[in-house]
């Protein structure tokens, strides 16, 4: 885990199950077939030279430093791009080759600046290294002439620097940006001596198309790319491998460290979710663990008006418990509660529902997760057996046609979409369903084939048209669902299906998708080949986002897509652990592994295992809580990582609800918003500040693990278990690794799991168990979780969010790549240079209609309130529709949207907001009065730190 860098084999791994035996420096090697003389040379322990060559991008052969001589063969062949052959016999040193060689580096450092000694990557140079491998000693051709020396610097992003000076055109970063991320913003401008890289069309880094994934900067064997944080505190010492805690794909990442600090986060090569790539926020944005707006001492108060008082861990902890104490003696034992974050690990996801249910005594706990999610768990379990995605990430190189559905891979979960444009330029078909022309649509040598531009909550309708198409036609896979599938669910859903109602040209007018063009989608999904499909929270935040996840899975099911690489039901997840904290039990109805609270049996099992008596009654969901708090029965609420006040719809409705409660604790590590409106705040840690583990979308488990202390001096896990243990109920741990060993114990999905297991492994898959003591990659292979796949009836009902005079536009929401969430990290990093503030899009017929102009301040209002944002008109939205992201608080997205909620779940329907948009002048009524609140927040937590100054003083 402490080792900076890989073993780079020079060229990919070939795929072939053939292999052929060659001889290299009189050795016989036996290697796959396709395999290049280079890497077969570096298994073979022969590390030939070079310089153009590394392991995660195709050969180029262009460096001329990895030459090597072959028997038979005239010249010197580059071993990078010289495929391996049966009894082919390799020198790769000789007399030749070194003189070569030599002369090869001689050309490259005549033009190259002499200042080793002062270069940032002193000590980690491939040029300085090849110079010494190759015995260079001399250079004949002097420094005087012509060279790139003065060449300017372009600085302009703010996390790395490019200095053209010390480029030797090898073209790593051009082809990483294009093979590996795959947005081609890199070219080599000029010819012979004046060739250098140049983003965009001469343009700065910033100006240009460019992502900032730092594929350019991680493939640059030089100087020239080089990260501003190694520039200011030189290389790291060491390195931890840990997991990104931004989105659902989970990132593996080598923290590289100086003592405590980290200099930079490099991609795992060896990461099973990314492969060494990363996007800007994983491989950047990780400055705000060390934000000073970091609160790091517990801090006490009465009232939300008080000046906060900072104390002692004990007190603080102590203050809080009796509070909870108070509040259940007087209003009852279902009066308080608690809230899980899908930003939190595994670990303490589990500790904070045990603290519910065994300390608390009820069973009032939930979870972020429900607000994006919950009706993947209730529509897949319902269809299939299993509340989680099908495959792994990789599966989707084996894909013959992708379905997008109501998400955006290209900023949400980028390094993914990376490897899906991948596979559309190998020659996969794209279909997206979306209102938007979202960047999935058209990119780079990617395109879809078929955009279907539905209407905001017409999901259903679309849903059972594309079904409708494919058994009207015969496209279905009539053997599969005899084999696979329950028979009668079939027969009534097929009846359901071919009614008149569902045809294409039927809900045309309902979904606004031409139907020639619904056919034809349909036909490509179910006549492809391998067909898979992907979504994300445009499926699952509506009314029926339950109903619409069980529609795509009878899609899957009826053309046989489901059970083996290539194809299955994909749900997307927004957060680094939304799947982690589903699994972990945070649902009021739900222990750990999805299995509920009123069955006997499994209450049992964790009743002996926590030694209490558990309740069998559900408990309250997140809104039933705010309920509850109006009507002055839930009282007190212990809110681990989460910002309900910004994530959660209606915001007005849930800053009343948390006004009206008399202790609210909130453990995070800023003054969030939530945290504006606590008693009790509990300093929380990054994810660089702890141990434990995540769970990403494909239900990969990987180990996060700590590279610096704490700076409030606990870990999370460990705040948990003191609260505990205040409340009278004694949490034994003494390491996250004890917790993992519970939750294997209690939880049949878990049982193989174990620190001991994904630190040999690097990650497992769920299920894993005796079945699958190395984890399941592909569920539902031989057949489904549940024995026979359900069919199940989707009905088409239109959102309760119905369009009128005076609110004729439909406000849907989504996010944007350089901002994450509810963007408490991103905000505090220099990622606010692509994106400082949330803006309206709005189609420039809807603006001319409105009078709105670029850059003009609009006021957006719905039923439940109003707010103002800064228009951009563009026709990436269809007429009738506005969209905006959520990532800045003063923004007020929340505020507009309604309390209109899944039928199953509760889960919001973020993306259907009825809203008229004018021109305005002045902000909202709300802002002014979030302004004026966010101020005196921030002084009375200011008042708290000036006080313990004085007083240490």
């Amino acid at each position: 885990m402490n080792q900076l860098n890989d073993l780079d084999y020079g060229t990919p791994a070939s795929e072939s199950n053939q292999t052929v035996i060659l001889e290299i420096d009189g050795a016989p090697v036996e290697v796959p077939a396709g395999t290049s003389v280079m890497r077969a040379a570096a298994i073979a322990g022969v590390n030939v030279p070079k310089l153009c060559a590394t392991d995660s991008l195709e050969p180029f052969g262009s460096c001329r430093l990895c030459l090597v001589e072959i028997e038979g063969r005239r010249g010197y062949p580059a071993s990078c791009t010289t495929p391996c052959e049966p009894g082919m016999r390799v020198r790769t040193q000789s007399p030749k080759l070194a003189e070569l060689r030599r002369g090869t580096m001689e050309l490259y450092i005549s033009d190259h600046p002499l200042d080793c000694l002062t270069c940032p990557t002193n000590g980690n140079c491939e040029l300085q290294d090849m110079a010494g491998v190759v015995g260079l000693r001399e250079v004949r051709y002097g420094y005087e002439g012509k060279n790139h020396f003065d060449a300017a610097k372009d600085e302009s992003n703010p996390y790395f620097t490019y200095d053209p000076s010390k480029c030797i055109v090898c073209n790593r970063c051009v082809r990483a940006c294009e093979e590996t991320q795959g947005t081609f913003a890199l070219t080599i401008s000029g010819r012979g001596f004046e060739s250098r890289v140049t983003a965009g069309q001469a343009e700065s880094f910033m100006e240009s198309e460019c992502v900032s994934c730092g594929a350019c900067v991680q493939a640059c064997p030089t100087a020239t790319l080089t990260e501003k944080t190694v520039i200011m505190m030189g290389q790291a010492e060491h390195s931890v491998v840990t997991t990104c805690a931004y989105c659902g794909v989970g990132c593996s990442f080598k923290a590289e460290m100086k003592g405590n600090e980290v200099v930079r986060m490099v991609p795992n090569k060896d990461g099973h979710a990314n492969h060494g790539h990363s996007c800007v926020k994983g491989r950047f944005a990780w400055g705000y663990a060390t934000h000073k707006d970091r609160i790091t001492k517990p801090m006490i108060r009465s009232r939300i008006t008080d000046p906060w008082r900072e104390v002692s861990w004990e007190e603080a902890l102590s203050y809080a418990a009796g509070e909870f104490r108070r509040i259940q003696a007087r209003h009852g034992k279902d009066s308080i509660g608690g809230i899980t974050s899908s930003r939190c690990t595994n670990e303490e996801t589990y500790l904070v529902q045990k603290l519910v249910r065994a300390a608390f005594g009820n069973n009032n706990v939930d979870t972020c997760a429900r607000v994006c999610h919950s009706p993947t768990g209730y529509g897949l379990k319902q269809t299939l057996g299993e509340s989680a995605g099908t495959q792994s990430f990789d599966s989707v190189m084996k894909a013959d046609v992708i379905m997008v559905i109501g998400a955006n891979p290209a900023s949400a979960h980028p390094v993914f979409a990376s490897q899906m444009k991948r596979r559309l330029r190998q020659g996969a078909r794209l279909i997206v369903v979306d209102p938007r022309a979202t960047e999935m649509v058209k990119s780079p040598h990617a395109a879809a084939t078929h955009h279907l531009k539905l209407l905001p909550g017409t999901n259903v309708a679309i849903i059972n048209a594309l079904a409708h198409v494919v058994l009207n036609e015969g496209l279905h896979d009539a053997g599969y669902v005899a084999d696979r599938c329950d028979t009668k669910s079939f027969e009534d859903w097929k009846n359901f299906v071919l009614r008149p109602e569902n045809s294409p040209e039927a809900t045309a007018s309902i979904t606004g998708v031409p139907a020639a063009e619904l056919r034809a989608a349909a036909r490509l999904y179910a006549t492809a080949g391998n067909g898979a499909i992907y979504y994300g929270l445009g499926v699952t935040e509506h009314a029926q986002g339950s109903t619409m996840v069980m529609g795509i899975a009878n899609l899957a099911m009826v053309t046989g897509n489901v059970g083996r690489e290539g194809v299955g039901v994909n749900p997307l997840r927004g957060q680094n652990n939304v799947q982690g904290s589903c699994d972990m039990g945070s649902f009021p109805h739900e222990l750990p592994g999805y299995r509920h609270i009123s069955d006997t049996t499994v209450r049992s099992e964790f009743e002996g295992a926590w030694n209490v008596t558990l309740s069998p009654e559900p408990g309250l969901r997140i809104p039933n809580m705010f309920d509850a708090a109006l009507e002055g029965s839930f009282m007190g609420l212990y809110c681990e990582g989460e910002d309900i006040v910004q994530s959660d719809p209606n915001t007005q409705h849930v800053t009343a609800a948390l006004s009206a409660m008399e202790c609210i604790v909130v453990q995070d590590i800023f003054l969030n918003e939530t945290a504006k409106y606590a008693h009790v705040f509990l300093p929380g840690s990054s994810f660089l500040e702890k141990d434990g583990t995540f769970t990403n979308a494909e239900r990969r488990i990987s180990r996060v693990r700590k590279v610096m202390p704490p700076l409030g001096g606990k870990s999370d896990w460990e705040v948990t278990v003191a609260l505990a243990e205040a409340l009278g109920y004694p949490m034994p741990y003494s390491h996250p690794s004890e917790i993992m060993d519970e939750i294997a114990r209690l939880t049949p999905t878990f049982h193989g799991v174990s620190y001991d297991k994904l630190d040999r492994l690097g990650s497992l898959q769920w299920p894993c168990n005796d079945e699958a003591p190395e984890g399941t990659p592909t569920m539902h292979i031989d057949r489904f979780v549940r024995g026979k796949g359900r069919f199940i009836i989707t009905q088409f009902f239109a959102s309760p969010e119905k369009v009128t005079p005076r609110y004729p536009l439909i406000l849907t929401t989504g996010r944007i790549l350089s901002q994450y969430n509810v963007g408490a990290q991103t905000r505090r990093t220099d990622n606010n240079l692509w994106h400082a503030e949330d803006r309206l899009e709005i189609h420039p017929q809807d603006a001319e209609e409105r009078g709105i102009a670029d850059d003009h301040w609009v006021g957006i209002e719905s039923r439940a309130g109003q707010t103002v944002l800064r228009a951009t008109v563009t026709d990436k939205v269809q007429p009738g529709v506005v969209y905006t992201t959520f990532h800045f608080p003063e923004s007020g997205a929340n505020v507009i949207t309604t309390d209109s909620s899944d039928w199953a779940t509760n889960c919001p329907e973020y993306k259907v907001t009825a809203v008229q948009v004018m021109p305005v002048t002045q902000p909202s009524q709300w802002q002014q009065q979030y302004s004026e609140f966010n101020e005196r927040q921030l002084r009375l937590a200011a008042a708290a730190e000036e006080r313990h100054v004085l007083v240490s003083k």
